[in-house]
């Protein structure tokens, strides 16, 4: 005899968990509260840029990329691909092919961070020399271009500051109309743009001159076996200088809605200098 729908519910309602179906008894609901966050998707953040930047071999120690230590203000879902390498410009870096193994690489979601502009300015080499408002727009251009095809949102980021003072203990700007050409093309180009040069001229001056020197790779003779007659670098960091340049990308990243606050690892935590690693030789 037939049976009426709701005596067909009651029957299935008093059979064990077992019994069901497996998709009935085990699929986990897709629907959740309202309210709670979906999951966080695995992403990378690929880094082309210059040796301020880069990862450093053991042979360079203490001297450090800010690059080697912004995962330490990233979430679990969120790795870094560090490309960035000592001596290159926007120019020789696409020379070199070095864009295009990070295009093959990069995925939908993923981010592309351009910082260039040290090497730029050496006018003298023309392997490296980039004009502001033409050859180094257009060369940034293609990284855009190349991250976009690929699914993937581009960043630019000026060049961190040198360490240079005026004779009153003012930081002074030393990178030309480079930045300024930066912005104008990610105005234009709708890009984020993080202004590290501007956030570090500002570091630079809150620390003053003496302070502002530990934050560099500044060494007395017999400090490192790496450097036997000491090194006044006021252009490359040490580990706590990386680390402080790592937070202000960090941060800009979170400022400018690139990564939402939830996808950063406590970005005002004190970060001990001890984390920070080189390469093997």
């Amino acid at each position: 005899m037939p049976i009426s729908r709701r005596q067909a519910a009651a029957a299935l309602s008093a059979l064990p968990l077992a019994a069901l179906p497996r998709t009935a008894a085990a699929a986990p609901s897709t629907a959740g509260a309202p309210g709670t966050p979906r999951p966080a998707r695995a992403r990378t953040l690929y880094l082309a840029g210059d040796s301020t930047a880069a990862d450093k071999y053991r042979a360079a120690a203490p001297e450090s990329g800010w690059g080697t230590a912004l995962p330490f203000f990233l979430g679990k879902h969120l790795t870094v691909a560090n490309h960035a390498v000592n001596g290159r410009s926007s120019k020789s870096f696409l020379d070199e092919g070095r864009l295009t193994p990070i295009l093959g690489a990069l995925r939908p979601g993923d981010l592309l961070l351009v910082q260039f502009g040290h090497n730029d300015e050496k006018d003298t080499d023309p392997t490296r020399y980039t004009e502001p408002w033409s050859t180094y727009q257009e060369c940034l251009r293609r990284y855009v271009t190349g991250a976009r095809e690929a699914g993937a949102r581009p960043v630019l980021l000026t060049s961190v500051e040198r360490r240079r003072f005026d004779a009153a203990g003012n930081s002074v700007p030393t990178h030309g109309d480079y930045p300024a050409a930066m912005r104008a093309l990610a105005a234009a180009e709708r890009v984020p743009l993080l202004d590290l040069q501007a956030a570090t001229l500002a570091l630079w001056q809150r620390l003053g001159v003496a302070r502002s020197q530990t934050y560099f790779n500044w060494l007395a003779p017999g400090d490192s076996p790496n450097y036997p007659d000491g090194v006044a670098d006021n252009t490359h960091f040490r580990p706590r200088g990386a680390i402080e340049v790592a937070r202000l990308v960090a941060l800009a990243l979170r400022d400018e809605r690139v990564l939402a606050p939830r996808e950063l690892l406590r970005p005002g935590a004190e970060i001990p200098e001890s984390r920070l690693t080189w390469l093997d030789d």
